[in-house]
This record gives C-alpha cells, structure tokens and sequence, in this order.
C-alpha cells in the first residue's frame, strides 16, 4: 500500500516516512502543496497524511483541489492547533480524520491503518497463514510449526507482501516498488538476496518449501 505524506517540516515528515516504511508501507514525500497535487493527481494512493500549514497550497486548499478532481483517497489532517473549530474545519474541508501535533507514532500508524480499512470497507486480519507458517500482524511475531522465526523489517515485510497475494506470482518490480520504493533497475540483485534470506529463515530446516520462484517472472508463496 502507497502513502502520501505531505509535510513541510523535514524532522517530522522524516519521522512519518520513516514509521511507515518500518511497518511495511511505500511512501511518497512532498514539502509543499503544488508538489502533493501533482503527486495525488498522477498516483494512485491508499491513503495521505496532509500538514494543515504548507508553503504555496495550504492544506485545506490542497484537499479541495483534490477532490474537485473526484480524488478520494482518506485523508489524515496534522494541525499544531488543536481548537474545535480547526478540528471542524478540517473535516469539513473533506478531511477524514485529523490529529494534533506533537503526536506519537503509534497513533498515527492505527488512525491511518482505520481509514484504510473503512475505505475499502474491509477488516484488517489479525493475521496471516499459509500451511504451518503464521505470521501476527499485531505482535509482528513469526512462527512456522510452532517455532518462533526472527525476522528484520524488510524481511518481515516481504513475507507479508507474499503471504497476501499467496498463491500468486509477485514480480521483482512489484517488490521493489513497495519495500524499497523505488523503480526496477535490471542490474539490481537486492530483491534476490532478500528473498535468498528469508528463504534460508522459513524454508531450509522444513521439509515444505514455501518460497516459489516463478522464473523470469517473481516469486509466490505456496504450501503445495
């Protein structure tokens, strides 16, 4: 999933960007209004976090000339004024939540993960699985037959990535493009080495072999 983090102070747009890839999602940063309109109008996103106070299109504005163009991607205010009346204006403007800075991360992470699932009228599983192979998404914990698997961020985000589109084949491009976020590069080999060592965490020491590769295409994840 595709994020747009609109934030015009490089700490906390950096602190954002940061979060959000560490839990598994592509992000796309931009430092002032004319900037985010461009990108929200030429990207298809899941969901955005807009900053109220931003050089050359205010926030509001922004949202306006967003859903003028039937763009309606939720969308998550930031406001250092924590006011009713700015709450109010916010959401009246088209906003579909809005958080008061200074704010945790966590917070954040849950309201946009919220908006997320009522946009696309789904609950979020708690969990994923395919054979003997569980991961929680909740407690990030990793377990196949029973034995609990240590994994780093973006290998956890792989697995993730495979088990919800498992038993279908995920291209290079597509693995790049939301654990790296960035574009495919043929010379690139960081998408094999990852997948080299996830492999050797879920798959070595279990008869099973879960990890597919699909040559020439990608990977996919199947338990038979």
């Amino acid at each position: 999933m595709r994020i747009l983090v609109v934030e015009d102070d490089s700490k906390i747009a950096s602190f954002i960007v940061n979060g959000l890839k560490q839990n598994g999602y592509a992000v796309d940063a931009a430092t002032n209004g004319e900037q985010a309109l461009e990108l929200a109008t030429t990207v298809n996103y899941d969901a955005a976090i807009f900053d109220v106070m931003l050089p050359k299109l205010d926030g509001l504005s922004l949202l306006g000339q967003i859903r003028k163009q039937k763009i309606f991607m939720p969308v998550l205010f930031l406001s250092a004024k924590a006011s009713v009346d700015d709450r109010i204006r916010g959401l009246q403007a088209g906003g579909d939540d809005y958080l008061t800075k200074p704010f945790v991360f966590s917070e954040l992470l849950a309201r946009v993960q919220a908006l997320i699932r009522r946009a696309t009228h789904a609950t979020e599983p708690t969990s994923l699985s395919v054979g003997d192979l569980t991961l929680d998404l909740l407690t990030r914990e990793v377990t196949r037959a029973g034995q609990r698997i240590e994994l780093h961020p973006r290998e956890f985000s792989l697995l993730e990535m495979l088990l919800r589109h498992q038993g279908r084949v995920i291209t290079k491009t597509m693995i790049l493009e939301n654990i790296w976020d960035y574009s495919y590069e043929p010379q690139t080999n960081v998408v094999d080495v990852l997948v080299s060592r996830l492999r050797n965490k879920i798959d070595k020491n279990f008869p099973v072999k879960l990890i597919q590769t699909m040559r020439g295409i990608g990977y996919a994840l199947k338990s038979s």
